[in-house]
């Protein structure tokens, strides 16, 4: 025998109230007394009413679904920042939309205009430069950016310039000065900018001559400044990320400079595994994932405090 799936309009007939009070139940809104809502979560109980995520969606409640627009699917950083993020989120019973923007800000556009149509409850976006956030304006309360700044949005970024602070204190701790640095196109404002700045700011404060080339976040790239900041003294280079410093390394064995010391931001799996001896930053992404996942979770339960965290790298080796 088949059953008719009920309706909200059931559920109002059978609590013998009106459609609207249904509505009000679904979404807990505080103008229902107590009693009404008892009497309609009765019958919603009873009778195995289940509101859809979209009909619900449309009338103001939360059908427990984020967007995610990341910058591109084969980075290691995001995806670690990632996975925490939806171990947050999947905790809290929200199901996720994952998007790649490809550093384009009209696919981010693109991206975010889809995610409204479905009436997603927040976004977290991976920014990059080049990516005007008046395009989130719309989710000032909603969303959570990366590594952009922002006073309308609430934003997490990590302390580039400790980052490298902290792998040239590590050089200087074993008397190392001849020291250089391989990085990305300072267009990049902060795997860019921010990290060759810190390293720019420790040689003037230690009285040498910088000794820097930046190219693309590639292996590739590392490997062929390598030659371009090389002379007989150099005792070490600081590398601005992972992917670099594997570069760098395949370059210094080919020259037979493995007596020269590489430092590296991102400790991933793979640069362990190659080069276990590698002085590498955690720049905390397990941590940054975790507290953009809560704070956008604080947003869409109605928190509408713009707030802006900053993530403290963890040294290891």
């Amino acid at each position: 025998m088949n059953h008719k799936k009920l309706t909200i309009l059931d559920v109002a007939r059978l609590a013998g109230v009106g459609k609207s009070t249904v509505s009000r139940v679904l979404t807990q809104d505080e103008r229902v007394s107590p009693e009404t809502r008892a009497k309609v979560l009765e019958v919603i109980e009873n009778s195995g009413y289940s509101p859809s995520k979209s009909a619900q969606s449309m009338r103001g409640g939360s059908q427990k679904v984020v967007g995610i627009i990341i910058s591109r699917l084969e980075s290691s950083s995001e995806s670690r920042v990632v996975s925490q993020i939806l171990s947050v989120l999947y905790q809290r019973g929200f199901d996720v939309v994952i998007m790649e923007s490809q550093f384009s800000h009209e696919k981010t556009a693109e991206h975010l205009s889809v995610l409204a149509k479905r009436h997603v409850d927040g976004v977290i976006v991976f920014g990059f430069s080049g990516l005007d956030l008046s395009v989130l304006q719309a989710w000032q309360y909603k969303s959570v950016v990366f590594a952009m700044e922002s006073e309308q949005i609430s934003t997490i970024n990590y302390d580039n310039s400790q980052m490298i602070w902290s792998c040239l204190d590590y050089l200087s701790q074993q008397s190392l000065s001849d020291i250089a640095f391989i990085g990305v196109d300072p267009a990049d404002k902060t795997t860019g900018q921010q990290r060759l700045d810190a390293y720019c700011q420790w040689c003037k404060q230690s009285g040498m001559a910088p000794n820097y080339q930046t190219g693309q976040l590639s292996f590739d790239s590392a490997y062929t400044l390598v030659d371009r900041v090389m002379h007989e003294s150099l005792q070490a280079i600081v590398c601005a990320s992972d992917s670099i410093a594997m570069g760098v390394m395949k370059r210094l064995q080919e020259l037979s400079r493995e007596d020269i010391v590489v430092t590296s931001v991102g400790r991933s799996e793979l640069l362990s595994f190659l080069f276990p001896d590698i002085y590498s930053v955690d720049p905390g992404y397990e941590a940054a994932g975790q507290q953009a996942a809560e704070l956008l979770i604080e947003h869409i339960e109605g928190q509408k405090t713009i707030r802006h965290l900053v993530l403290s790298p963890h040294p290891t080796k």
